[in-house]
């Protein structure tokens, strides 16, 4: 796991190979392309921002994290690397997020935002036993939240 701070230039050239991808992007809430420039500039940013964290899992996926340290909680997102096709790599990447959070950082709820048409991942989530809170559209689309609180 490498924070995107301490990314090397072709690895962040790589990652916004990832987001740009249109297996990735047509499930952000921003699906436009993004320049070399423009990833340069949002990873700098998170440089000094202790309240987001962005990780590169290598070879596998990205990982996406805001914390909310007053209430224990952590917003999250993740994606797989598009251009390599591992089986299972959505419970890879589950399974890491749980551990890290969990046991490592200590907090007690991940909480998350999924496509309502995105059936694969909210079935994933259902897996490792997230829990439907609301829904709320974003974009025009309809989102499901979800959360997991660790017992």
């Amino acid at each position: 796991m490498i924070d995107f701070v301490d990314l090397n230039l072709e690895e962040k050239k790589e990652v916004l190979s990832w987001r740009n991808h249109q297996n990735v992007k047509s499930y952000m809430y921003n699906s436009q392309n993004i320049s070399l420039e423009q990833h340069l500039s949002f990873i700098e940013g998170l440089r000094d921002n202790f309240q987001r964290q962005y990780i590169l899992v290598q070879h596998i996926g990205i990982l996406v994290f805001d914390f909310n340290y007053q209430n224990k909680s952590v917003f999250f997102g993740l994606y797989g690397n598009p251009f390599n096709k591992i089986a299972g790599v959505g419970r890879i990447l589950e399974r890491i997020v749980k551990k890290y959070i969990f046991n490592i950082l200590n907090f007690s709820k991940l909480e998350l935002e999924v496509f309502y048409d995105n059936l694969q991942v909210i079935n994933l989530h259902k897996k490792f036993n997230f829990q439907e809170t609301n829904r709320k559209t974003v974009n025009n689309k309809e989102v499901i939240c979800m959360e997991l609180i660790n017992d």
